[in-house]
Order: C-alpha cells, then sequence, then structure tokens
C-alpha cells in the first residue's frame, strides 16, 4: 500500500513538472537562434540588415531589421533592394559563359580578339577565362580626381588600359583581385551578343530565373524599394548617406553594379542549380577552384585558408568542412554575402546597408548555428 501511494505521488510529480507549452527548459529553435543574434545586432532605428536562409529552395528563415532609408524611415522588409557590390561578378561571369554555350564566344579566346586596340604585347595570352578568375595580372591603374572616380562609367573606368604597358605576374600563375577587368564584360557582350549588355542579362539571365526586383544601378534609373548605404560617424554617431555620390565607382556595372532583393537572390539560386541558366557543366567549371586565393601577395581580399577562386565565386575547402561556395561585396555603406553549401543543398544570403559590422564574424556565427542545428555539414 504504501508503495503504491508513493507511486501515484511520484506520478503525480512527474505530470506537474511537464514543461508549461513546451517553454520551461525547452531548446531555442533555429528561428528563435537567429531572431537573437539579429536582435543583438540591430536596432529598427538604424540601418540594418535582410537576412534569408533556405534549403532545397525552400525558406528556412527570413528576417529584415532596420532602415532602408533613413529619411523617409522606410523599414527594410522583403521587398527591399541593396547594392550586392562584387557579388554582381558572378552575372558577368555567367553572362560570359551563356556566350560560350550559344557559341558566340569562347573563354580560351584571348583578349584582344575582341579588343584589338589593346596593342602592347603585354596582352598576348591573357585569356578571358583570366578575366574571369583574377589570374590576368592587369594592374589596377585607375586615375583621375575623386569626382571623377565618383562618376566614373565602365568605359571610363578601363581608359588605363588602352595604355598599358606591363603586368603584376604572368597570366594564370596567381590571385589578384580586380574590379576593372571584370567591366570588360559588358564591352563584349555588347559587341557580340546583337543586343546591349543589359538587355542581353534581362532576357538570358534575370527573366528566365524570374527575378523581378533586379537592376543594374545608372544615376538617372529609379529602383524600387532601393536601400541607401550609410556610415556612423564615430563621435556624433549619426548616419550619413554613402552611396552613388559620396563613394567611388557606383556607375560601373558588370563588377558591382546590381541592386536586387534578397528572395530575387535566392531565385537567381534556384535557376542556377536546376540547369535554367546555363547547362551543369558549365555550371560546374565556375565552381572549380581555378587559383589559390590563400597567400597571395598580391591581393588581401578573402584571402583566407583553404580559399580558393572559379569564374564568379570564391571557393572555400576547409579540410573536414562542407565545401562552400560564396562571394562578399563592399561598397559605400553596403556589405553584402551570398553563400551556397551544395552538399546540404543550403544558401545563406546576407544583404545590409551599413559597412561597421564584421561581417565575416557574423557570417560565421550564422554558419555555426546552421551546423549545430544540422542544417549544414
Amino acid at each position: 500500500m504504501l508503495l503504491a501511494a508513493m507511486a501515484a505521488v511520484l506520478m503525480s510529480m512527474n505530470m506537474s513538472c511537464k514543461p508549461l507549452n513546451g517553454s520551461i527548459g525547452s531548446r531555442p529553435t533555429l528561428e528563435q537562434r537567429l531572431d537573437s543574434l539579429l536582435d543583438a545586432n540591430y536596432s529598427a532605428s538604424e540601418p540594418g540588415i535582410s537576412l534569408l536562409i533556405a534549403k532545397d529552395g525552400k525558406v528556412l528563415y527570413a528576417g529584415n531589421r532596420g532602415l532602408a532609408d533613413m529619411v523617409t524611415r522606410a523599414p527594410i522588409t522583403s521587398t527591399t533592394a541593396f547594392n550586392i557590390a562584387s557579388i554582381s561578378k558572378q552575372f558577368a561571369a555567367v553572362g560570359m559563359l551563356k556566350m560560350q554555350e550559344q557559341g558566340r564566344l569562347s573563354i580560351e579566346d584571348e583578349v584582344t580578339k575582341y579588343f584589338p586596340e589593346f596593342t602592347n604585347g603585354c596582352w598576348k595570352g591573357i585569356k578571358l577565362w583570366h578575366l574571369m578568375s583574377h589570374t590576368s595580372g592587369i594592374p589596377d591603374l585607375r586615375t583621375g580626381t575623386r569626382e571623377f572616380k565618383v562618376k566614373a562609367t565602365d568605359k571610363e573606368s578601363v581608359q588605363y588600359m588602352y595604355s598599358l604597358d606591363h603586368l603584376n605576374f604572368e597570366p594564370g600563375s596567381n590571385y589578384e583581385y580586380m574590379n576593372p577587368t571584370f567591366q570588360l564584360f559588358s564591352f563584349i557582350i555588347d559587341k557580340e551578343s546583337g543586343t546591349d549588355f543589359e538587355s542581353y542579362q534581362q532576357r538570358y539571365l534575370f527573366g528566365p530565373a524570374g527575378m523581378e526586383n533586379v537592376r543594374y544601378f545608372g544615376p538617372d534609373k529609379v529602383i524600387p524599394h532601393m536601400a541607401h548605404g550609410y556610415v556612423q560617424d564615430e563621435d556624433s554617431k549619426e548616419w550619413t548617406e554613402y552611396d552613388y555620390g559620396e563613394e567611388t565607382f557606383f556607375a560601373t556595372r558588370a563588377d558591382g553594379g546590381i541592386y536586387t532583393t534578397a528572395m530575387d537572390f535566392l531565385k537567381w539560386e534556384a535557376a542556377l542549380s536546376s540547369g535554367k541558366i546555363i547547362g551543369n557543366d558549365l555550371l560546374q567549371q565556375a565552381y572549380t577552384p581555378r587559383i589559390k586565393v590563400s597567400g597571395s601577395k598580391f591581393s588581401s581580399y578573402q584571402n583566407r585558408p583553404d580559399t580558393y577562386y572559379g569564374y564568379g565565386w570564391f571557393i572555400d575547402k576547409k579540410p573536414g568542412r562542407e565545401t562552400k561556395i560564396y562571394h562578399t561585396g563592399d561598397n559605400g555603406g553596403f556589405q553584402a554575402y551570398a553563400a551556397k553549401y551544395p552538399r546540404s543543398g543550403v544558401n545563406v544570403i546576407a544583404l545590409e546597408n551599413r559597412n561597421d559590422k564584421d561581417r565575416w564574424e557574423m557570417e560565421m556565427t550564422i554558419e555555426r548555428i546552421l551546423q549545430e542545428e544540422g542544417v549544414v555539414l
């Protein structure tokens, strides 16, 4: 009788100790962990972030924090278009691969085939794929006043190449991250496609991907729901707009001119992986390491251990970890990061309109959370 009574009491205690609504003693969900991360780093009254994480094309997390425009106080939403800066390079590279798929060119062609005006002998042997992989050896010799650089277009930005008389290294032998060499692709596509660069990209890349909220920047263009980039004064803590008109080379296109939303970028990723844009063989060429970034004495950009560059993408091949294919972008007050983990089928897209956060630390924190939650291998 006594044992039976004790058992009844213990059972009653067990019943009463169940977590109320599953909250007491329960483990935070992926969404809660990511919400906490964003809440700790971004304020509703400051420039912020749009973060999107998907697996196999399905959204696992979408979080928006902060203001897209400090004047109108418009909040960042799923429709906010950010400048993705150098992430734009993958669109230019894929445009070139699409041109090859259509038989309009070969990335094994020498650059001088399309620019016979480049008469100096140092151009001999530089192929299109060298430009796509940052291995051409062409130095960045863009000059001019700051006002010139603020307003410079693609055409103005590459003018120094017509009188180029030396290389920094033999083509294909080293890595040096370069912006103006990517700008050459807009002229090649103009010449060889039968249309203009932006129309070609719209017809064969943006359109098939279903990207409705993507634009190449132009000073006179209207970009719906456009965020502005901002920097904060260290002393006054006031935010100042820092994009076109304040920072250089916003008006160049193929190297960094795209504005788009996180959701539209996810559509791009889905279209790439499904073969809607280019065939899988060509896509895998873009994802294949062409040069080792790590240890390069010519460039510090993403010069991290176990890092390589393909055609428009960095490849992170840390031992014992899943290969990550990614790119970063920085211009003015904008920071951007887009990564894919092909084995896990995961995409991480983070677009910011402020440049004061340690982007890499943030993304490594997100990656660690995804690994701990079993989302990324």
